[in-house]
This record gives C-alpha cells, sequence and structure tokens, in this order.
C-alpha cells in the first residue's frame, strides 16, 4: 500500500506574495539550496523574509545564488554557531537549467526571483521564478481584475 505524504506543523511554506505582484511570472523552477544547520532549524520556524530576495544566474564559474534573503538566527544554537542573516546562499540545479535562466536573464526586464520555501522529505527546497516587472498601469490593471471577480463570486454567492 502507497504511503500518504502527511504535512506536519513543523514543515510551514513560506511564501514571496510581492514577487508575484512586481513580476510577471513566465517560468519557473524548483531547486534545492545549500543551509547551515541552525538556518534549517529557523526556516522550520517560519523566520524567513523572501521579500528582498534575488536570484543571480552566472554562466562562468556556472552558478545560481540567492542573494537578500533574510533568514532569522537560531538563538538556542548559542553564540558560536551563529549563521549571519543574509548571507549568500548557493542553489542546486542542473547545469542546463541554470545555463538557460542565465541566457534568459540577459535579456533586458527579465529577473530571477524567489517565490516559495517549503519542506520536501526534510529537505528545504525554493521555487524560483523567471519573472518580467510589472509597470504601474499593470499592477492596477491586476487589481481591477481581481476586485471584479472578487464581486462577481460574492453576487453569485448571494444568489444561491
Amino acid at each position: 500500500m502507497a504511503s500518504r505524504k502527511r504535512k506536519t506543523p513543523h514543515e510551514p511554506e513560506i511564501h514571496n506574495r510581492r514577487a508575484r505582484h512586481d513580476y510577471l511570472i513566465e517560468d519557473t523552477l524548483e531547486c534545492g539550496i545549500r543551509l547551515l544547520g541552525t538556518e534549517v532549524k529557523s526556516i522550520r520556524e517560519g523566520k524567513v523574509s523572501l521579500a528582498e530576495g534575488y536570484i543571480r544566474a552566472v554562466e562562468s564559474p556556472l552558478a545560481l545564488t540567492l542573494h537578500g534573503v533574510h533568514i532569522a538566527e537560531y538563538p538556542p544554537a548559542g553564540e558560536a554557531n551563529q549563521h549571519q542573516p543574509t548571507r549568500t546562499r548557493a542553489l542546486l540545479a542542473q547545469r542546463r537549467q541554470i545555463r538557460k535562466l542565465a541566457a534568459k536573464t540577459r535579456d533586458k526586464g527579465q529577473t530571477i526571483v524567489p517565490l516559495k520555501m517549503y519542506f520536501v522529505r526534510g529537505r528545504v527546497k525554493l521555487l524560483i521564478g523567471l519573472g518580467r516587472g510589472k509597470r504601474k498601469a499593470d499592477k492596477r490593471q491586476a487589481l481591477d481584475r481581481r476586485e471584479a471577480k472578487r464581486d462577481m463570486d460574492r453576487a453569485l454567492s448571494r444568489r444561491r
């Protein structure tokens, strides 16, 4: 019999809601992240901020790095085992995926942003998205569409 995967309360999902507001996400990729033990424990507690984060893909040397993400220090670890909260972290992906992302970010207006951080079988994964920056008018149109949809749903629920 197949075992079912159960979500435990110790495995939160951290979302970057600002990324979908500021960028039009064209493509996504799940990748691993190289972390220290105290960082993993801090992520389990949900003490992460993805809002200021961005990702840089370079071809020589081939690397995918995460910048600007704040992972809070883990107080029970003591002074000797603490990590830097906003240090640069290496992301783990296949070579051809890194090359593809590096080539696409050379285009004007393209950037890579972290969308979601979560656990898969005890390991931290990061969902990253290749996005194009939205203009102010695009953001307003998205808000108007969302409000119109909300009003229609509200009217339909009253009708029933």
